[in-house]
C-alpha cells in the first residue's frame, strides 16, 4: 500500500502548479503593456464611433472592444500644456513656461521631477515615446541640433524616443532617435533662428512660387518641402523630413518599438501628428475621405492605429495590452494653410454638438475623444464619468500597486476605477486651460465657470474658432447645454458666486 505522504504528492503538486498560475496571471494583469496614442487636433466629432461623417474603422474597433468617455478631457486647448499635464501630473497653468513652445525652445519639464514613464519604468517596464513632443530640448541655452540635444525624453523616463521637436508647422523639420538628430552630415550643420532669417534659405514670403501648400497666416518663414513654416532654419538638408512620410515613419518606428520589447512589459507614448497642419498626407490616401486633405489625414492616422493593432494581435499580445486613445485637444480648420479644410467640411463636424474648438474656454476645446481598451479589465460600453488626462499617472500607479511622488503630481487623482468602466464616479472638478492663460473649472454635476478675460471673442479671421473669453463671468450647465448657449451667470448668481470660489481654491492649492 502507498504512504498516504506519498499518495498527496500528485495533489499537492498540482496545488503548486495551479498556484503559479494564478500567480503568473496576476502578475500579468498588474502588469499589462501600456499603449497611450495621444492625437493631435482630433476632436470629439471627428471619431465615425462618435458620429463623424469620415470612416474611422480601426478607431472605432477600439471603441466596440473597449470603453468610450464621453465626458473626457485635455486639460488644455492647445498641444504644449495637455502633453505637459499628461506626463507630469500637474496642471500646466501652474508652472511659467509651459504654453506653446517654440521649435528651439529649451526643456520645460525639469529633470529631476516625476513623470509617468518614470513610474512605469521603476515598475519594470520599458519605454517609449514615438511622435510628436512639443515639451522643449536641450537646457536653458537651448537644443544643440548638430550634436548631443541633451537633456530630452529620455531623462524624463523613455528608454527609447524617436520624435520631432515641436510641430510640423515648425522648424527644425528634422526627426530625433535618442538625442540625435537623424541623417544629419557634418558638412552641413543645422542653425535654427525664431527672430530672422538665416542664411539664404527661401522663404514663403520672399519665394511663394516655390510652395506646393500655401499659406494663409502664420506660416511664411523657411520653406521646407514646398511648406512654410513657422520659424527660420538652414543646413541639415539631408536630414530634414517629407511630410508625406511622418506618418509612416512613425509608425514603423512604433511597430520596432514594440517588436523589441518582447521580455519585459512595456509603456509605449506613440504621439501621432495627423490631423495638425500641414496637413500633407501620404499620396495612397490622397481623395480618398472626400473631405480633403483634413479628412484623407484622418484615414491616415485611422490606417497607422490598425497597423500597431494589428501587429500586436499577431505577437498575441493585444489581449494584455492596455491602450489608451485620446487627444491633446480640440479641432481646428483653418490653421495656416489653404488646404480647403472649410471649404470641404461637407456636413462633417469635427466638434460635435460642443461649441468652441482648439485654443477655446468652450467645451469643443478639451472635450475630446477617449478610448480604453483591456479586455476582460475594462468594461465595454459608454461612460459619462468626469475624466481628466492628468489622472492617468496616479491611475496607472493604482492599477500597478505603484507610488509616485505626490507633491511633484499634485494634481493627479486616482480615477481607473472609472477609467475601467468599474465606476461611474470620476473626477469632482477639473481646470480647462485655454490660450492666453485662461482657466475655467468644471464640476461633475455639469456647471461649468469662465472667468473674465480681456482676450478676443474669435481667435482671428481665417481660424474663427469662438474662445470663450469674455468680461464677464460667464455659467453653463453643459448637461442640458452641451452647445454652451444659455449663459446662466445673472440667472443663478450664488450658484456663479460657489463655483468661482471654489476654483479660487484650486488654482490656490
Amino acid at each position: 500500500m502507498v504512504p498516504f505522504f506519498l499518495r498527496s504528492i500528485p495533489c499537492l503538486l498540482a496545488v503548486f502548479f495551479l498556484s503559479l498560475d494564478i500567480q503568473t496571471a496576476g502578475a500579468q494583469t498588474q502588469h499589462p503593456n501600456i499603449l497611450v496614442i495621444y492625437t493631435d487636433d482630433v476632436g470629439y466629432g471627428d471619431l465615425s464611433a462618435n458620429g463623424g461623417r469620415i470612416s474611422t474603422p480601426h478607431i472605432d474597433r477600439l471603441a466596440r472592444n473597449g470603453l468610450s468617455h464621453t465626458n473626457a478631457h485635455a486639460t488644455a486647448s492647445t498641444c504644449t500644456p495637455s502633453r505637459y499635464s499628461l506626463l507630469t501630473g500637474e496642471y500646466a497653468w501652474r508652472r511659467k513656461g509651459t504654453g506653446i513652445a517654440r521649435g528651439d525652445a529649451s526643456m520645460i519639464i525639469p529633470v529631476g521631477r516625476e513623470t509617468l514613464p518614470k513610474m512605469l519604468h521603476r515598475v519594470g517596464y520599458r519605454t517609449g515615446v514615438v511622435g510628436k513632443w512639443h515639451l522643449g530640448l536641450g537646457g536653458p541655452e537651448g537644443p544643440d541640433w548638430n550634436g548631443s540635444v541633451f537633456p530630452g525624453p529620455n531623462e524624463l523616463g523613455f528608454d527609447y524616443s524617436y520624435i520631432m521637436a515641436a510641430t510640423g508647422d515648425r522648424v527644425p523639420c528634422v526627426y530625433l532617435e535618442d538625442g540625435r538628430v537623424q541623417n544629419l552630415t557634418k558638412n552641413d550643420p543645422i542653425r535654427v533662428d525664431y527672430e530672422r532669417n538665416i542664411g539664404n534659405e527661401p522663404t514663403a514670403l520672399s519665394h511663394p512660387q516655390l510652395l506646393k501648400l500655401p499659406w494663409t497666416h502664420g506660416h511664411n518663414n523657411s520653406i521646407v518641402n514646398g511648406t512654410g513654416r513657422i520659424g527660420f532654419m538652414s543646413g541639415g538638408h539631408s536630414a530634414r523630413w517629407r511630410d508625406e512620410d511622418m506618418a509612416d515613419s512613425f509608425t514603423s518606428h512604433a511597430l520596432r518599438f514594440i517588436d523589441r520589447a518582447e521580455t519585459r512589459p512595456f509603456f509605449l507614448y506613440f504621439a501621432t501628428h495627423d490631423i495638425h497642419v500641414p496637413r500633407l498626407p501620404h499620396e495612397r490616401f490622397h481623395g480618398k475621405s472626400g473631405f480633403g486633405p483634413r479628412g484623407d489625414a484622418l484615414l491616415e492616422l485611422d490606417d497607422c492605429i490598425g497597423r500597431i493593432l494589428g501587429r500586436l494581435e499577431a505577437l498575441g499580445r493585444l489581449d494584455n495590452t492596455l491602450i489608451v486613445f485620446t487627444s491633446d485637444n480640440g479641432p481646428v480648420l483653418d490653421d495656416g494653410y489653404v488646404d480647403q479644410a472649410v471649404e470641404q467640411l461637407g456636413d462633417h463636424r469635427p466638434w460635435g454638438i460642443y461649441r468652441g474648438g482648439k485654443y477655446s474656454a468652450f467645451e469643443a476645446g478639451t472635450r475630446v475623444p477617449m478610448i480604453v481598451q483591456w479586455p476582460g479589465h475594462v468594461r465595454r460600453g459608454m461612460t459619462d464619468a468626469l475624466i481628466s488626462q492628468v489622472d492617468l499617472l496616479a491611475s496607472l500607479a493604482s492599477l500597478l500597486g505603484q507610488t509616485f511622488d505626490t507633491l511633484s503630481a499634485r494634481d493627479s487623482e486616482d480615477h481607473w476605477k472609472a477609467l475601467a468602466g468599474l465606476s461611474e464616479k470620476g473626477r469632482q472638478c477639473i481646470a480647462l486651460e485655454a490660450i492666453s492663460g485662461t482657466v475655467a473649472y468644471l464640476r461633475s454635476d455639469g456647471y461649468k465657470y469662465i472667468p473674465p478675460s480681456n482676450g478676443p471673442a474669435i481667435t482671428n479671421q481665417w481660424t474663427n474658432i469662438e474662445t470663450g473669453f469674455s468680461p464677464r463671468e460667464q455659467l453653463y450647465q453643459t448637461f442640458r447645454d452641451p452647445g454652451e448657449r444659455i449663459d446662466l451667470a445673472a440667472r443663478l448668481p450664488e450658484l456663479t458666486a460657489t463655483l468661482r470660489k471654489e476654483w479660487e481654491q484650486l488654482r490656490r492649492k
